[in-house]
């Protein structure tokens, strides 16, 4: 007879892990019992040595689905005669390390169930069990528990205790546990605050609502939506017109994946993806045109399905797919409570949806795009936030990583993780910059995480630098600041745990760089510990700063006026066309005193020089507009390319630009400046001869160009790595921060 003691970290709450182990070890005939604690799940079984083995195995391969067991100690001891085997109470003493749960879309056995007129929870908006629901955005603090929840106000009737005690019942433990009769309910309002209907009735009114073109507000699991019907224009035009957004493509829920097949040609693992726990929103390419204000201009549409039960009851009672978008007005966070929806969402909306479990944290939807046939985050939030990226690397210093300043991730860093926080948007109000500042203190707050160590981006007029130096100064703790695309390959070399040194190529829209100027284009040579910058492309003036990054034709102009000087104003080109004379002999001024017009080396600006030049887009109504409408005229049978000089540690564009100007077709252009840029990229890797190379940065989401990079790197016997645990993109920047914060306090 012995006993074994055994301590597991990692997902191992709110997954049904008790009652997993409580039913192995009563079928082995073992004695003891299981806790959670705040470090995870301890458990003590006693009985016959081989009976012990045989539980650890079991252990380890039937776990819950959820579960993700991230280290496990196992003691041997003498044993002390327990007499049954329990589930006890969870203690809530000690350093908190317990993995926090995303919020899981509802699983088969909950939608049988919803769908069950025979079931006493048919039709509950709120059915739930061990296997799925909320977590993330209901927990108020460890450990999980169903009083540390905001469910702790429902109490549950006799049929729900009587599930939630059993060890055997799917329910055991399900913290969120409810039904019709004890639990959260939903209620319609118009939007002047009338009470239109409750329970039953307040779906079925929503549901014709919807066909009728309304546009709804409906409270979710980590905020509002603003739903409409994704196949009727005016509807979509009028929510473009309410929600201040021109052209930024909407997300389109289906019913289930035949109807997305009905509207897009989605692949297999684009398939996957859609059908995942997670439920991402998924970029896949349209077949049948929805509303063409959906997305205008884009062959790519954002599809997901429904992924709680209020989502699959009102999805299942329509014939048509649902625009559901973020509930705000674009650039602020997601509405999340009741009386914030009537102030904010009241004007966007015809009639809103609510219920009254309150929603603790925000929790916008992850959006996946498949990039050189890996799934790569565009935005990664609800369904994967906060579980961690693990790291290379150990260190007992504790480090909060602010992240950028537009799409905002912050990171808390401890032991051999970084957990990313969900997605929180741009810092460019101070409504956003509140948002994000409540975030942190709220992640703290869960964690009991008081950090020796602040990072930030170098850029002295981020609002989240700014924010780093005064949190540093306040508390007394040491201040790092990283160089931004450096931070970009850092987070692509942890999550890949590539040790060794790379070359990094990180290519963005804009990052400050060492010498005051804005890089974009950048070949840096990495470790852990430092950074050389190796080769980047040849600056260019951004004319009017910040203006420049919303019009192409800025940028276009620079690209013009350096090649060409004033001859250039005589050109025939869609960029010439797109000013006035009088702008032109301005702008043309403004150029030559570099007045307002910073230098960058930025391939994002690039891009929208070549959007411009090929008359492609000459304003943007949102970031990355004019890249996404070149990667769509990528012709994969075309391999031309244009001419370029690299030269004493410099890309040269002229030669690149002169040959696309000459072309007259922008799908032969489009395509033959991504296969330019791929080409560049294998003749420094050549160059240079480090064989492990990491992409990073917005521009990487461009999946023709990541795919040519690949192909092109890997025939020659190199090494690539890309993103798939965080974004490429600046919301990524925060897991780069964390480690190279460990780094450099270790």
């Amino acid at each position: 007879m012995r006993r074994a003691r055994v301590k597991l970290k990692g997902a191992v709450q709110g997954v049904g892990f008790r009652p997993f182990v409580y039913r192995i070890a009563k079928e082995l005939g073992l004695k003891g019992y299981v806790i959670n604690d705040s470090r995870g799940v301890e458990i003590e079984v006693e009985g016959e040595e081989e009976l012990l083995h045989k539980f650890l195995l079991r252990l380890s391969k039937e776990k819950p689905p959820l579960a993700r067991i991230y280290s496990r100690e196992v003691l041997f001891l003498e044993p002390i005669g327990y007499k049954d085997f329990e589930i006890r109470k969870s203690n809530e003493e000690g350093e908190k390390e317990v993995l926090i749960l995303p919020d899981i879309s509802t699983c088969e056995d909950c939608l049988r169930e919803l769908f069950d007129p025979k079931d006493r929870r048919y039709r509950y908006p709120f059915i739930n069990c061990t296997n799925c629901g909320p977590r993330f955005t209901i927990i108020e603090k460890l450990p999980y528990d169903r009083k540390n929840t905001t469910m702790k106000v429902f109490k549950m009737c006799e049929e729900c205790e009587r599930e939630y005690k059993n060890p055997l019942d799917r329910r055991f433990h399900a913290q969120p546990n409810a039904c019709p009769k004890c639990g959260p309910h939903v209620t319609l309002y118009d939007n002047e605050g009338n009470l239109i209907a409750r329970r039953e009735e307040a779906l079925e009114k929503l549901v014709r609502l919807i066909r009728e073109g309304k546009i709804v507000a409906v409270k979710g699991i980590g905020g509002f939506h603003l739903v409409c019907d994704a196949t009727n224009e005016e509807a979509v035009r009028e929510l473009r017109k309410r929600k201040r957004r021109k052209e930024k493509p909407f997300a389109v829920m289906f019913r289930d994946l035949k109807q997305v097949e009905e509207y897009a040609n989605p692949t297999e693992l684009e398939k996957a993806l859609l059908l995942s726990p997670e439920r991402p929103i998924v970029l896949i390419e349209k077949k049948k045109e929805l509303a063409p204000s959906v997305a205008p201009y884009l062959r790519r549409v954002g599809a997901f399905l429904p992924y709680s039960p209020l989502h699959h009851l009102i999805l299942s009672s329509l014939d048509f797919p649902v625009v559901a978008t973020s509930g705000n007005l674009s650039d602020e966070p997601i509405v999340k409570d009741n009386e914030e929806a009537f102030e904010k969402l009241s004007e966007l909306s015809d009639f809103i949806l609510l219920h009254n479990r309150d929603i603790k944290r925000r929790c916008d939807d992850s959006v996946v795009k498949v990039v050189g046939g890996i799934p790569t985050f565009i935005r990664r939030s609800r369904g994967y936030a906060p579980l961690p990226v693990e790291l290379p690397l150990s260190s007992d210093r504790k480090v909060l990583a602010v992240g950028g300043m537009l799409k905002n991730t912050f990171a808390i860093a401890f032991g051999n993780k970084a957990f990313p926080s969900q997605h929180i948007g741009d810092i460019d109000s101070i409504t956003n910059l509140k948002a994000f500042e409540r975030e942190v203190y709220d992640f703290m707050k869960l964690y009991e995480f008081e950090p020796d160590v602040i990072v930030c981006d170098m850029h002295p007029r981020y609002e989240t630098t700014r924010w780093a130096v005064e949190f540093a100064r306040e508390r007394g703790i040491k201040l790092v600041k990283v160089q931004h695309h450096y931070a970009h390959i850092l987070s692509c070399m942890a999550e890949n745990k590539v040790k060794e040194k790379v070359l990094g190529i990180a290519w963005d829209g804009t990052g400050y760089g060492e010498d005051g100027t804005l890089w974009g284009g950048e070949f840096l040579v990495c470790d852990y510990r430092d950074y050389e910058r190796a080769f980047y492309f040849k600056p260019f003036r951004l004319i009017g700063g910040e203006k420049a990054v919303k019009e192409p034709r800025r940028v276009a102009l620079s690209l013009l006026f350096e090649l060409f000087g004033d001859k250039a104003l005589g050109m025939e080109l869609p960029t010439l066309k797109a000013f006035s004379e009088k702008e032109l002999e301005n702008l043309f001024k403004v150029w030559k005193r570099g007045i307002n017009s910073p230098l960058s080396s930025s391939v994002g600006r690039l891009f929208d020089a070549v959007s411009s030049l090929l008359g492609i887009r000459q304003v943007l109504s949102y970031e990355g507009q004019g890249a996404m409408m070149i990667e769509d005229l990528y012709d994969h049978t075309e391999r031309g390319f244009y001419p370029y000089t690299i030269k004493e540690g410099k890309i040269f564009w002229e030669e690149i630009i002169s040959a696309l100007i000459e072309e007259r077709d922008p799908r032969r252009a489009s395509t033959r400046f991504i296969n330019t840029l791929a080409r560049i990229c294998l003749d420094i890797a050549k160059e240079i001869g480090i064989p492990k190379v990491c992409l990073s940065g917005g521009v990487m989401q461009n999946d023709p160009l990541v795919s040519k990079i690949k192909e092109l790197l890997e025939e020659e016997g190199f090494k690539v790595f890309t993103h798939q645990k965080v974004s490429p993109n600046d919301s990524g920047l925060c897991v780069g921060q964390a480690v190279y914060g460990m780094v450099m306090s270790l």
